[in-house]
Order: structure tokens, then sequence, then C-alpha cells
């Protein structure tokens, strides 16, 4: 692993399909040893660029490169990665062993050193002991490993990974999550992971690529994305944010350019708080109030529009201080307003 040098590298990439450009213009450059993310809403071509990289499908324009190989032409099972699938796409009639050792079967690998690696392959996902059982056998979670062991196996430089958790339940979800990271760093090879959950991106990414309508809107580490949004897509699909624009914007800042905020940087003020310097601060009414356990998310309309609000549930949940109707003051500070994401 280098951590310089680029496993994946897409220039100018494109990929129609009739009259619609599923991917339209991708360039995109993945580190070694990187775990990257692309993120978008479905028909965004985040999909469509992984089946391009693994080779399921052909660019119709551009060039696909792995480790500065051109891969025109070149099949699947000749490129140096492993693709894992949100239905697992595991062999009901075979045991897991036999799963986890079906692509190094293929491939003609004796079977004293096919035995050694799937023993060791699932001992990686922690799954020593269910090599006799067959998949219908298993958890979600359990069947999800078993088929990262299957793809790890054959021992690629850059394992490919199209929404992998998607049918699992929220917590077992999360709990995926922790350990496909914790995996990614011990083995140190190149993860590219395709997902539509910003949280989970966020969460899992060193870096992410955020796709809209087939091209990628912004590249970068979660934080920089998350706080700094390129356009108005970005804020608004990578998390949440408020749009203030118009007749609202101009009474906030004296000025019609739009900008956007994050709900957890506007806060009530108590009655007779002053606001510190540096803050905005607009009056309205609390329209509707959402409790979402760790936090209550509520809606103020102010002239001119509406402001969605987070506050943490720290010590207990609300009470009916947040009743519809109730008149507050919101304020946030004037460094959280990001103007250059929606111009």
């Amino acid at each position: 692993m280098a951590a310089d040098r680029v496993a994946v590298r897409l220039r100018d990439v494109h990929r129609h399909f009739g009259d619609v450009r599923a991917v339209d213009g991708v360039s995109l450059e993945i580190r070694d040893g990187e775990f990257f993310s692309m993120l978008g809403p479905s028909g965004s071509g985040k999909t469509t660029c992984l089946r391009l990289v693994a080779g399921f499908d052909q660019p119709t324009r551009g060039e696909v490169e792995l480790f500065d190989a051109p891969m025109a032409g070149v099949p699947p099972w000749e490129r140096d990665v492993n693709t894992v699938f949100q239905d697992y796409a595991l062999f009901p009639h075979m045991t897991v062993a036999e799963n986890v050792a079906y692509g190094l079967r293929v491939k003609g690998v004796p079977q004293v050193e096919r035995e050694r690696r799937v023993k060791a392959a699932l001992e990686m996902v922690r799954l020593p002991d269910v090599g006799q059982r067959r998949p219908a056998q298993l958890s979600g979670g359990q069947r999800q490993r078993v088929a990262l062991a299957r793809a790890l196996v054959n021992q690629p430089r850059v394992l490919l990974l199209d929404e992998p958790l998607g049918a699992l339940d929220l917590k077992l979800r999360q709990e995926m999550q922790a350990e496909l990271k914790a995996l990614q760093k011990r083995l140190g090879i190149t993860f590219v992971y395709v997902t539509h959950d910003q949280e989970e991106a966020l969460a899992m990414s060193d870096r992410l690529a955020v796709f809209s309508h087939g091209h990628v809107d912004q590249v970068g580490a979660p934080a920089d994305v998350y706080e700094q949004p390129a356009t108005a897509f970005v804020a608004g699909f990578v998390g949440v944010s408020n749009l203030v624009e118009g007749e609202l914007a101009e009474r906030v800042t004296r000025s019609p350019s739009a900008f956007t905020v994050r709900p957890e940087k506007l806060r009530r003020l108590l009655p007779g708080e002053e606001a510190p310097a540096g803050h905005r601060v607009v009056s309205g009414r609390v329209a509707e109030t959402l409790y979402q356990g760790a936090f209550t998310r509520y809606y103020v309309d102010v002239p001119g529009g509406r402001l969605a609000v987070v506050e943490p549930n720290r010590e207990h949940a609300p009470d009916d201080a947040l009743r519809s109707g109730l008149a507050v003051r919101i304020a946030w500070p004037e460094s959280a307003e990001r103007r250059a994401s929606i111009e």
C-alpha cells in the first residue's frame, strides 16, 4: 500500500443507455489503501461507476484504470477486484466453506491451499465455526460476513461494495459499519463503497464523492463535504440544511444572496438572553416538533420562510416548552453560513 498511489482512476467516464446518461463525465482518483465512498440517491450513477470498475459494464466513452493499467476490454475475472453485493449472492445449496472457496476452486487453487485460505478468511470476519452450515442457517449479519469472506479470500487489491448493509436493521447496520471500517484498516486494501445513506458514508469514509444526475458534485473528506458543501444539492443531500433565500435572506443579512445553514448550528435563545457577538437572530413561532430519541427536531415559521432546528436531548425528553405556536428567538453564528455552496 502506498498512500500516494492511485488504485482506481476514472478519466472523463461516460455511460449512456440510449438517451439516458447514467454516468456523464465522471473523473475520480481513489488512493491505494483508502476507504472511499460513492454517495448519492438512486439513479445518480454511483452503482454504474462501480460496475464499470468491476468490469461488469464498459464505458461509452472515457477510461477506467486500476493501478495505472487501462481496463478497456479486460474481463471482470482478470481484474484485481472483488465485489460484495447487497443481496449477498450466496449459493444456498453450498455450505459456508464451499461458498467462500468457490472462487478459489474456479481458479484451480489446490484443495489444501483452499482450505487454509477459507479458514483464514472466516476467522478474519469472526466466523471461524460456521463453515459447515448453510446460508439459510445464518443471520443477516452472518451472511453478510460470509459474502465478505468470499470476496476477501481471493486477496483482491480493491474491494467493491455495492450497498452491502442495505438489507440489515439499523442496530446491526451500525455494528457492521464499525466492523467494516476496522477490517479495512487492518487489511490496508482499497475499499470502494457505494451507498445512498449519508450517515453511513460520513461515518466510514476517508473520502467520499457525492453523485448527482450522473456526475460528481464534490469529492472530499467527510467533514469537509458536510461543513463546506460545494453545491446546493450537496448541502441538502449530505445531512440536512436550511436554505435561506429571498425575503428571509434579505431580512437577516440585508442582502438577497442565498445561503445554507445546518439545523444543529441553530439554537433557541432563552427569554431575555442576548445572542453572542457574530450571531444572526430571527423571531418566529414553533410550527412542528419531532421527538427523535437522542435529539428533537423542530420547525420555526419566521417571516419569509421556515427554519429547521435540532437540539440534543441531553437530560430528558422535551416537555411542552416546544409546543406549536410558541414564540421563540433563533440564533446562529454567521460563520456557519455557507454562501458559496449555492451560488
